[in-house]
């Protein structure tokens, strides 16, 4: 992003009164994807965490861990908000965002696994795991699901594919078959988000497969215009 883009940016956000956040917080709430996490594995450039952070907040997304074994980040949510160098990459979605920090890939998938999530991972085909392509998997048969992201030359670590349900891979037809972080975390989580909240809309509960009559489902996206 350039300087006077960020700029402008800075200034439609000190712009926006109290009133109109609050109401554009109430009106986005319900399609929150919640019990929904993307996990950023050690990355190598603190702008492409600010990337994730700002396609984790345009979709949705509840909330995002990053496995730092550098110390990268702060471990305080509240100091890490007000940082510039998160601040300006992810354009103030740090502000709106959770993020919470690991040491370690172990550390992350215990607390995970603690809180009863299923961890998936973004990967090419690999041998001996399920391998699924980004539209044809069922992202709404979890619960509480994990989406990793791997580092950004190395990509997943083979601890975090062990520990998964599947391996998802986005379908590519270029010479060039690679994206960078940013990228890849905005197509996938777009396709996660777009899957969970069609069946929060087509569901009262989420553990309860009750269908909603057609005529009472709700266009997440109309309704979020028709409230701005």
């Amino acid at each position: 992003m350039k300087p006077d883009e960020q700029q402008d940016d800075d200034i439609g956000e000190k712009k926006r009164s109290k009133p109109s956040v609050r109401r554009r917080a109430e009106a986005i709430r319900p399609f929150r994807c919640k019990n929904l996490i993307a996990v950023i594995e050690e990355p190598e450039n603190i702008k492409n965490i600010g990337t994730v952070i700002r396609n984790v907040n345009a979709l949705g997304v509840e909330k995002v861990y990053v496995v730092d074994p550098k110390h990268s980040l702060w471990d305080d949510w509240q100091e890490l908000r007000e940082r510039p160098s998160l601040s300006s990459t992810s354009v103030s979605a740090v502000k709106w965002t959770f993020v919470k920090r690991f040491d370690s890939t172990r550390d992350c998938l215990d607390h995970l696994a603690k809180k009863n999530f299923t961890s998936i991972v973004t990967s090419p085909h690999r041998k001996g795991h399920r391998n699924e392509v980004l539209h044809d998997a069922d992202f709404t048969a979890y619960a509480k699901l994990a989406v990793w992201f791997g580092n950004e030359s190395r990509g997943i670590t083979d601890e975090a594919a062990e520990a998964s349900a599947m391996c998802i891979g986005i379908p590519m037809f270029g010479m060039i078959e690679s994206l960078n972080l940013g990228t890849s975390s905005g197509i996938v989580l777009y396709e996660v988000t777009k899957q969970r909240r069609e069946y929060a809309s087509k569901y009262k509960k989420r553990n309860r497969r009750v269908p909603i009559p057609p005529d009472q489902q709700v266009d997440p996206h109309r309704m979020i215009a028709d409230k701005r």
